[in-house]
Parts: structure tokens; C-alpha cells; sequence
């Protein structure tokens, strides 16, 4: 009976060992049928591409003027609102005058004060001079006394009082005369720091009556107000800075779009190229505009450095509205009837490649002379055909403008109508590599 049972077990084990054999070799064969490499391809064709740079920007009026007050007080009235159009010197807000038409009433009694005291000044000048007159003539009428007395004193004809007396009063008579020539020079300075007080109070009055011109808000420039930033009654304080109380745009016809491009892009954008871009308000057209200025000021957040470019814009039919948001494409390049490729092929390359290139360059199609288009332009690339034998081989090609799905080749051994590898594919449907173990047997020997 044991032995019937051991004649069993050993016929079961070469059973076992005959299918997992069987099934291994089955396996082998299966994934040899299965290795067989296909390739997903794409011809080579002619057409046109454009190379373009994008970037989000704002729509902005070309001038934008900032309203303000010079001069503090209470909003009386307002004469424009929003969307108004104005006309350069045309009212249109006026700050309460009362204070500053009293100050200019001041002023104007300030500059007749002045005026009176510079009169009195010319009088008082007159009389220091009458004065010098009078005191002259009584030097020479004592002088002639003196000079009579002096022989008489000598002949004993008159008393040594009476020549005392005599010489007393020249004495007096020419110290009056200084007198007056000092009086004279007091009063000349008095006239001239009169004539100094007129023309400060003529001053003070022409700044009332400036501040008093600054109460009346004119437009600046012909344009349309896009915004206002104060109500009747309100105070506006012009002591520290202007406040604003109207923004004016010149002219809505013209406007522009400052757009932030990344610095990686900001150096292939030159002034004078086309551009084209999109706002959310119509997203079904097409707004054109050009490259008018490239500003070289940064603007940096977080790290992140781009540059103003201005694009200038026509809104003759006034669409375009300050703020609007802007989806913006410059062309940089555009090219007609040229040899394109679809990048997808530039980043293929097949797994024997991976394996066997060895590091220091990519693979040269054997014999192959491949020469940089002139002038040097041009980056290296390099696709992938298939051999006569369906195997892929290289070919080493020179690239210039792209836009961002083909790029254009400018030189290499490719001609329109060739196909070039994009993907690689298997024609087996398991995942497993040649040469491993059946699935069935995966685990065995742990």
C-alpha cells in the first residue's frame, strides 16, 4: 500500500516538474513574440510658425493727470463726476473762498497802511531838509555876527561878553546843523523801510490772492475724469501734500498695456514689435497693438524679477477701459513654409540608446556630416528614424524658433515627407522584462 503510494507521489512530482518547464519555456517564447519594439511616428512637414512671448499686463490711459488742492478748505461745489469730459482751464470743483477773500481784503488794507506810513515817511523827509535850511542860515548869521564883533573886541569898542556871546551862538547854530543832516539820514532810512513794507504787503497780498485763485479747481488738460475721489462738503488738507480729487485721462483713444515679462523673456522683445493680447471684457477679439517702450526699472515680488513693457494700443471706439486686465502675446519671430517637427520628437530617445550611448555627447549617425547653418545660428537637436532594419538611429539636426509645439529646423539630414520617432511602444501585453520569471513562479525559493 506505502509503496502504490510513493509510485504516485513520484509520478505527480514529474508531472509538476513537466508543466512548470513547459510553462517557463511557453513563457520565453511569448515574451521573445512580445519584445518586438514598435514605434509611434510622425512625419516631417512644411508650414508656417511663429516664435511669441507671453505675459499679463494693464490697460492704462497714455497720460493720466492727478487733480489736487494747493490749498486747504471745505469742498463748496463740484461741476464734474465720473466719466465727465472736460476741457483744459473748464471748473470743475470749487473749495469754499470765504477765508482767503477776507485775507486778500486784509491784504489790500495792509498794502494802503504801507502806502500812508511811505507818505509820512516823504514828509518827515522834507521837514529834516527845511530843518537843514533854517540851521545853514543860522550858521552863516551867527558867523557874521562873530566875524563883526571880532575887530571891535580888539579896539576895545565892545565888552569881551558881547564876542562871548556872539561865539555862543555859532556854536549852537552849527551843532543844530549837524542835527538836521543827522535827521535827514533818519529820515531817508525811514522812506526806504516804508517803501520795503509796501512791497512786502503788496507781496502778501498777491499770495491771497493766489490762494484765492486755488479755491477754483480747473482741468489741467482736455479728457475725461475717470475718477473722483471727494464730495461736496468734505475738507480737503493740503498742508503735508496735494490731496487728489480728480484723476483726468488725456486721451482714451490712445492707451497702453504695462505688461510684466519675466526676465527669462525680456531680452528677445525689441521696440517696434507686433503684439496682440485678449481682455476678460470681450474674450472672442483680438486687440493689436506694438512695442513702444521697454522700461529697465525691475519690479520684484518675492524674488521674482520681470520688466514693464509698454505696448501701445488704439481704442478709437473707446472698448479698452482703464484697469482691464490683459493676456498679452508679442511675436518675437514668424516664419512661412519652413520645416517643422514637433518638439515631442527632440525629446525621444529609445532605450538601447540609454544603455549604450557612453557620456560626453549624443550619438552620430555613422557617416554623417552635419554642418551649423550659417552665420552660426541655430541650437543643436537631434530625432530619431528607423533603419531599414526598423531600427532607430539618430540624426543630429539644428533648431530655431519654436512656439512651444514645433520647432523650426534650419539645418540637418531631414527632408519633408521623412517620419521620425515620437514614442516607443511593445507589443506585448505583460510588464515584465525578458528573461524573468513566469508570474506562476514568482515567489518560489523564498
Amino acid at each position: 500500500m506505502v509503496s502504490r503510494w510513493k509510485k504516485r507521489l513520484v509520478v505527480i512530482v514529474i508531472i509538476l516538474i513537466v508543466i512548470f518547464i513547459g510553462g517557463f519555456l511557453l513563457y520565453q517564447m511569448i515574451g521573445q513574440k512580445g519584445s518586438d519594439k514598435k514605434f509611434r511616428m510622425v512625419k516631417v512637414e512644411r508650414g508656417e510658425i511663429s516664435s511669441i512671448v507671453t505675459a499679463t499686463g494693464t490697460i492704462n490711459p497714455v497720460i493720466t493727470v492727478l487733480v489736487g488742492s494747493q490749498v486747504s478748505g471745505t469742498i463748496k461745489a463740484l461741476y464734474a463726476d465720473f466719466n465727465s469730459r472736460v476741457k483744459e482751464g473748464e471748473v470743475i470743483a470749487q473749495i469754499d473762498p470765504a477765508i482767503f477773500e477776507a485775507q486778500v481784503e486784509q491784504g489790500r488794507a495792509n498794502v494802503l497802511n504801507a502806502q500812508a506810513n511811505l507818505l509820512n515817511a516823504r514828509s518827515n523827509l522834507e521837514n529834516a531838509k527845511a530843518n537843514l535850511v533854517k540851521a545853514e542860515v543860522a550858521v552863516l548869521d551867527t558867523k557874521r555876527t562873530l566875524d563883526r564883533n571880532q575887530p571891535l573886541v580888539e579896539k576895545k569898542v565892545i565888552a569881551q561878553a558881547t564876542m562871548d556871546t556872539a561865539q555862543t551862538n555859532y556854536d549852537t547854530a552849527v551843532a543844530q546843523q549837524e542835527s538836521a543832516k543827522a535827521q535827514i539820514e533818519s529820515a531817508k532810512s525811514q522812506v526806504e523801510s516804508s517803501k520795503a513794507q509796501v512791497e512786502q504787503t503788496k507781496a502778501a497780498l498777491k499770495l491771497a490772492e493766489i490762494n484765492l485763485r486755488y479755491t477754483t479747481i480747473r482741468s489741467p488738460v482736455n479728457g475725461t475724469v475717470i475718477s473722483r475721489n471727494v464730495d461736496v462738503g468734505q475738507t480737503v488738507a493740503a498742508s503735508l501734500q496735494a490731496p487728489t480729487l480728480f484723476t483726468i485721462a488725456k486721451d482714451l483713444t490712445q492707451m497702453q498695456v504695462d505688461s510684466n515679462v519675466s526676465e527669462a523673456d525680456v531680452g528677445r522683445i525689441t521696440v517696434g514689435q507686433d503684439s496682440t493680447f485678449t481682455v476678460d471684457a470681450y474674450p472672442e477679439r483680438i486687440f493689436r497693438g506694438r512695442v513702444s517702450e521697454i522700461r529697465n526699472a525691475p519690479i520684484i515680488v518675492q524674488n521674482v524679477v520681470t520688466y514693464d513693457v509698454v505696448i501701445q494700443v488704439d481704442n478709437k471706439d473707446l472698448k479698452l477701459k482703464p484697469g482691464m486686465t490683459a493676456n498679452i502675446s508679442i511675436m518675437i519671430a514668424h516664419r512661412e513654409e519652413v520645416l517643422k517637427i514637433p518638439n515631442s520628437t527632440l525629446r525621444f530617445r529609445p532605450e538601447s540608446a540609454k544603455k549604450e550611448t557612453p557620456k560626453g555627447g549624443p550619438p552620430q549617425k555613422v557617416g554623417e556630416q552635419v554642418k551649423s547653418p550659417q552665420g552660426n545660428q541655430g541650437r543643436p537637436g537631434r530625432v530619431w528614424i528607423l533603419s531599414p532594419e526598423k531600427k532607430p538611429i539618430p540624426v543630429s539636426i539644428f533648431l530655431e524658433i519654436t512656439d512651444g509645439t514645433f520647432s523650426e529646423v534650419v539645418a540637418g539630414d531631414l527632408r519633408e515627407g521623412m517620419e521620425v520617432i515620437v514614442e516607443e511602444t511593445s507589443g506585448k501585453k505583460g510588464q515584465s522584462q525578458s528573461g524573468s520569471a513566469p508570474p506562476f513562479m514568482r515567489g518560489m525559493g523564498r
